[in-house]
């Protein structure tokens, strides 16, 4: 394997690519990848809880990982970073700069988060980054009170430097896909029908109200296995699965589970294999056994998941045809209404939280999903733009109106893999439904891709059901159901494309 080493704004990138040179065959599909450490420093804050913590130290580095894919004049980019989602302002900047810089269409590059709940709440930094007017990291003062929005120019500019260096990269390489299936239980739903008729999150099997799970889970695991042509390079595997990353907890940086699924493919691939993890539609998936209230720990999950993938890679073929798509749309999500009469019911709530007095989980949830509805929504925002318990968190969406614009995704090789990249924290019944209708052999869904303000995606039907997720989306009712839709439109033309001479 050939890696090149070199300092990006103070951190290493690793540059991993196939042959030194790109094929004479235009035909061909050529791959690149790159890995580059995103890690942000101790004391920044962490994400995934309703809470503040800082970072104190770091278990394992994090990363943002791209694969370029080129054949002919047809390009496209994934990167995935160990992130907790995705903000429309990280997506429209990453896209715009990569492509101004490699040349692929900035709506043919796709941005997807893990959901790691040990990575950065960084957010807020963003939008004042970018109101700020996005500036370099070198041009930010090293002062305590920037250097949120100092690490949040970094994290473009390496984000920005794996895809390029992906690109660059390129040449050909032999394609496998397939998927193979998760026997070990790792992944539960998490939502459970009661007698009364309501749906409650993470209550368990053994609850006295609980009849059943109110849904299913999604044992596949596609891949994407790409071997250098030549040389001695390693290979790259692309992952799916849908379990929710939410198994580390602590204050210090881990990308949970993805981390030793990585360190599994090393042990048995080679120190050079790269693992690209796209997180499977997980809304209401998580790691804990509703029977008896066990959580396997992300050495026990990602063990198990890598010995799985590995084991599965020996059943991977090569498509009969090996033409690269790509195709993209935006989607007009409806947004849940965020008037006055709610933005001030969220703001008492999220004062007598800054108060230290008692609030009902739900109430405390829905106030801060109307809050970023209202910064969604309104222009000005009903609460302010310097009210204390609504700090601004997106800039290239705000005062979008009454839908939310959502770019999703979809690649394929020939009819044997197709890739749907979605926003949010998709139900897995959704997913399920798009893979059951897909025209591909084997098609990946990959969440949490471009924008993460939609919060959680549910079914129509978990709404009436009531719940968590349900009461943590931006989206009104059937939003996932037009998610569905559109996405089986994307996949119908690529599958009615002719095939390319």
């Amino acid at each position: 394997m050939m890696c090149f080493i070199r300092s990006i704004c103070g951190l290493f990138l690793c540059t991993v690519f196939f042959g030194s040179e790109a094929p004479a065959n235009e035909s061909a599909i050529q791959a690149g990848v790159a890995v580059v450490e995103i890690t942000p420093p101790d004391g920044y804050p962490i994400a995934g809880y309703f809470h503040e913590r800082l970072a104190e130290g770091t278990l394992a580095p994090l990363y943002a990982k791209a694969m370029v894919l080129r054949q002919g004049e047809t390009q496209t980019a994934l990167i995935i970073c160990d992130l907790i989602g995705i903000t429309t302002d990280f997506y429209q900047s990453v896209s715009e700069r990569a492509s101004a810089a490699t040349g692929i269409p900035a709506d043919q590059i796709v941005l997807s988060a893990t959901h790691t709940h040990t990575a950065p709440d960084y957010a807020a930094a963003f939008a004042a980054w970018m109101n700020a007017g996005q500036p370099a990291s070198k041009d930010l003062a090293e002062e305590p009170a920037t250097f949120r929005i100092r690490w949040i120019a970094e994290l473009v500019e390496r984000t920005v430097a794996c895809v390029v260096e992906a690109h660059g990269r390129t040449a050909a390489a032999e394609l496998l896909t397939g998927w193979t299936e998760q026997q070990m239980p790792v992944a539960f739903n998490r939502r459970f029908l009661q007698r009364d008729g309501s749906v409650r999150t993470w209550v368990g099997l053994k609850h006295a109200g609980t009849l059943r799970a109110a849904g299913p889970e999604d044992p596949l695991i596609p891949m994407l296995l790409v071997k250098p042509v030549s040389g001695p390079s390693s290979p790259t595997v692309l992952s799916n699965f849908a379990l929710h990353l939410d198994t580390v907890g602590g204050n210090r940086w881990s990308p949970d589970y993805p981390g030793d699924i990585d360190r599994i493919l090393k042990a048995s691939l080679g120190d050079g294999t790269v693992s690209l993890f796209g997180t499977g539609c997980c809304g209401d998936i998580n790691h804990v056994n509703p029977a008896g209230g066990d959580r396997n720990t992300a050495k026990i999950i990602g063990e198990s998941l890598g010995k799985t993938i590995v084991s599965g890679l020996s059943h991977l073929t090569t498509p009969e045809d090996l033409q690269l798509q790509v195709a993209s749309r935006v989607v007009r999500l409806p947004l849940r209404r965020a008037g006055a009469e709610q933005v001030a019911e969220a703001t008492e709530i999220l004062q007598q939280v800054a108060d230290g007095k008692t609030v009902a989980f739900d109430d405390h949830v829905r106030a801060r999903r109307v809050m970023m509805c209202d910064q969604l929504q309104n222009s000005p925002r009903l609460a302010g733009a310097d009210h204390p318990h609504s700090p601004q968190l997106t800039s290239s969406l705000a005062g979008c109106g009454s839908t939310l614009p959502v770019r999703i995704h979809a690649i394929s090789i020939g009819r044997d893999l197709a890739i749907v990249c979605l926003p949010g924290e998709v139900f897995v019944e959704l997913g399920l439904t798009i893979r059951r209708a897909s025209p591909f052999r084997t098609t990946m869904l990959i969440e949490l891709s471009n924008c993460v303000e939609t919060y959680y995606v549910p079914t129509q039907a978990a709404f009436a059901g009531g719940g968590y997720e349900p009461n943590n989306s931006t989206l009104q009712p059937g939003a996932g159901e037009l998610l569905v839709e559109e996405s089986l439109r994307l996949l119908q033309q690529l599958a009615s494309s002719p095939a390319k001479p």
